[in-house]
């Protein structure tokens, strides 16, 4: 049994001694050719010019629920654009961050805030259709405008399968904002 654990640490040792030396090399390929480029300035805008509307146009009173929602929706893009990168379903040119595999802007601003206002313009609208129009339109609209411009490549992966993705994601941000009670801490 050891000999079996050393032969199988042995193999993860130098899977991941490869990964590291990618990431070496995905970063001097970053710092030589991708940061400060146009489409490097274009994600450091996208992350920071949403939140600044934000702060200004948002609802004031509104603020913690929203930010409870948008919390919810940068984990789990997240943690799907990771494992669709991880498994080859589609990847990211022009990283912000050169060791994220994500895209920066749209998982921690873009789709975060975009629900965000979705949830506080015209509240009264049924969720279930700005579920819709928000997935039609990050589908169809959004995905193919980054991959047009060359930053989202896909493999496996056609942009219909994001369609019910994202209108669950919206419908969950929904749900959290709805939440009437909340224990107090003791």
């Amino acid at each position: 049994m050891d000999n079996e654990k050393a032969k199988i640490a042995k193999l993860i040792d130098e899977n991941t001694e490869q990964i590291q030396q990618l990431i070496h090399q995905k970063i001097k390929i970053w710092s030589e050719h991708v940061v400060f480029s146009s489409y490097w300035w274009l994600a450091f805008c996208l992350s920071i010019i949403p939140w600044i509307l934000w702060i200004v146009f948002r609802k004031k009173q509104s603020s913690d629920r929203l930010m409870h929602a948008g919390l919810f929706v940068m984990i789990t893009a997240l943690v799907l654009d990771v494992l669709g990168d991880q498994f080859g379903f589609w990847y990211y040119r022009f990283n912000l961050i050169p060791i994220l595999p994500t895209y920066f802007p749209w998982d921690l601003t873009l789709m975060p805030v975009t629900i965000m206002f979705l949830l506080q313009i015209k509240p009264k609208v049924s969720p279930f259709i700005k579920a819709v129009i928000f997935g039609l339109l990050t589908s169809y609209i959004g995905e193919p405008i980054f991959h047009w411009l060359g930053i989202y490549v896909t493999k496996n992966w056609k942009y219909t399968y994001s369609v019910p993705i994202q209108i669950l994601i919206y419908l969950i941000a929904y749900y959290f904002t709805k939440r009437e009670r909340y224990d107090k801490l003791q």
